[in-house]
């Protein structure tokens, strides 16, 4: 459940409206989609790694998106107003937010999991602020099989107590994870489990590759399981391993360096559709962009 915030710039995965509303997505059934549609070119981009200058990164890198983060990912900090707020609503390029990574709404333990529900509200609305399409959010964890079931509970309650509240300021786009026996989003069955909870409160899906390939599902096909699942992928994040399938290791590579073959990597983003973010390394970053230009976009 989210608020509809005017301000939000909607991505879509391959079809736009002309005044930058999208045909398709967790918006789509907003009324202010009702424009005819014209296709455009896959919108491609990459995480910030500064923060401070989001879209001059973008620019820079010639991205259509950039994601960032609006605290320090490691800390509970409540997000300020970003000093470039201004030049980021107004930039063409568009914009996801990550949440911070301690948050883990699934967590049995009240000192973890009250701080978690407060975060991704607080960075939601702080992402609605900068015009973000979404809240990325990884699905946590709980410490044993037995305590699975209130996991679960615990990501639903997330949903039903901010709709009392209004929902969230943007969507929450829960992403998979790559390690962990009790994760809540590292197998696709633990994820399905999770959806049958969640999906009916307007939850998006952000597909790791990396993840999914250190957390043991197979890349082929990947994105028809994933949407048998969820109905859905709003965001791709599109990234080499550096570890083999099944580690278990979340190590991000760059395409040419990483142990997924690169043409794997390209045809879940073809076949996905969606908004794709980069998330691998610096030094290889720009050759990582100009491949998937070259064989999606």
């Amino acid at each position: 459940m989210y608020l509809a915030n005017p301000r939000v710039r909607n991505i879509s995965l391959s079809i736009r409206w002309s005044d930058r509303h999208y045909a398709t997505g967790p918006y789509a059934s907003l009324a202010t989609c009702q424009r005819p549609a014209t296709l455009i070119r896959m919108r491609i981009g990459a995480h910030v790694r500064l923060d401070s200058d989001p879209i001059g990164f973008g620019e820079k890198l010639g991205a259509d998106l950039v994601q960032l983060f609006v605290v320090d990912p490691q800390s509970w900090d409540k997000p300020a107003p970003h000093p470039r707020t201004d030049e980021i609503l107004a930039s063409p390029i568009d914009v996801v937010v990550h949440s911070s990574y301690q948050i883990n709404v699934a967590s049995l333990n009240n000192r973890l999991r009250m701080p978690s529900r407060n975060a991704v509200a607080q960075q939601a609305k702080a992402a609605a602020d900068l015009g973000a399409f979404g809240l990325v959010v990884h699905g946590g964890h709980v410490r044993s099989d037995a305590e699975i079931e209130d996991g679960i509970v615990n990501w639903r309650k997330l949903f039903e107590r901010q709709r009392d509240k209004g929902g969230f300021a943007v969507p929450i786009l829960i992403e998979n994870t790559a390690g962990g026996n009790h994760a809540m989003a590292r197998r696709f069955d633990m994820i399905a489990r999770l959806w049958d909870a969640v999906g009916e409160f307007g939850a998006g899906f952000c597909l790791d590759t990396c993840h999914a390939w250190a957390g043991g599902e197979d890349l082929v096909g990947v994105v028809e399981r994933v949407q048998a699942i969820t109905g859905r992928i709003d965001l791709v994040h599109l990234n080499s391993s550096r570890d083999e399938f099944d580690s278990g290791a979340d190590r991000h590579a760059n395409f040419a360096d990483g142990t997924i073959d690169p043409q794997l990597l390209a045809e879940v983003c073809r076949t996905a559709g969606a908004p794709v973010i980069l998330e691998t390394p610096a030094d290889g970053l720009a050759e990582d962009l100009a491949y998937l230009r070259e064989h999606v976009g």
